[in-house]
């Protein structure tokens, strides 16, 4: 989960952005950190060509120095972050090669759920996208808000409970990665991992057309009866997707969400209001 190993465009145009504030911030820290020193060292005790001003009240050229360089600094770190929020629009489309896929994800408590409606597929805590497409996320959350972070593909961007974030990426190497949740949630957070598969357009085609002869079915009946309830789970389930409008039930509420992490063994529960 190196995020100075972007995998794809939006992840490097992150570390892009990361690189040049800290770049523009050093600005202001390196020469603090000199300054101090400096001063130290020329108005030590034992320097007796350092001297002293009792009446000294006010210095315009040290007043400009003194406020022309944050003023500065603040410029361009302001026009870094504007140019980067609008350039890196998570809903923006990314361009690629190959058709797009479309994924719909579903945070839960504690687990990941992808949902491939074009291939009729889904899968818990893993997600494996061709190398090269426009992958169109859509995100949603049954519980409480969750982030959602691949951190070498980029954008890290909310999961909430009857609303669908929009987000954009693509995958540029092929191998594994990591996502996690990046929002504390309960008890079950820390596990809240998924992995990342980045195949080949041929071998996305296969993991499609054998997910899609599962014998596990994915519908709102196993959804709100397995998947629905708190757990960390063990594997990492494939399903053949039996409810094309099972991810609009979730985000429209018709399935009601779970009811998020709660108060274990009543532990300060007289201090929750």
């Amino acid at each position: 989960m190196n995020i100075f190993d972007p995998q794809g465009p939006i992840a490097a145009a992150n570390k892009t952005i990361l690189i040049d504030s800290i770049a523009i911030m050093l600005a202001i820290v390196v020469p603090t950190i000199a300054a101090i020193f400096a001063f130290a060292f020329w108005f030590r005790k034992s320097n007796a060509r350092a001297f002293y001003w009792p009446d000294w009240e006010h210095s315009g050229r040290l007043e400009l120095i003194v406020w022309s360089i944050p003023a500065l600094t603040i410029i361009l770190l302001g026009g870094v972050a504007w140019i980067g929020s609008h350039q890196l629009d998570p809903a923006r489309p990314v361009p690629g090669t190959g058709q797009g896929v479309t994924i719909q994800v579903v945070s839960l408590d504690w687990k990941w759920l992808f949902i491939y409606p074009d291939q009729r597929i889904a899968t818990l805590n893993t997600l494996t996208v061709p190398i090269g497409a426009p992958l169109h996320f859509q995100l949603t959350s049954a519980s409480v808000m969750n982030v959602f972070f691949i951190p070498q593909l980029g954008s890290m961007i909310y999961a909430m409970n009857g609303m669908v974030t929009r987000l954009e990426l693509r995958a540029d190497e092929v191998g594994p990665l990591q996502g996690l949740s990046a929002h504390f949630s309960g008890d079950g957070f820390p596990d809240m991992l998924f992995d990342v598969h980045v195949v080949s357009g041929p071998e996305f085609a296969s993991f499609a057309s054998n997910t899609v002869k599962s014998d596990r079915v994915l519908n709102s009946d196993v959804y709100k009866s397995e998947l629905l309830k708190q757990s960390v789970p063990k594997d990492k389930a494939a399903y053949r997707l039996d409810d094309p409008e099972l991810f609009l039930s979730i985000v429209s509420q018709k399935i009601p969400p779970g009811p998020g992490p709660q108060e274990s063994a009543n532990i300060g529960a007289n201090n929750v209001r």
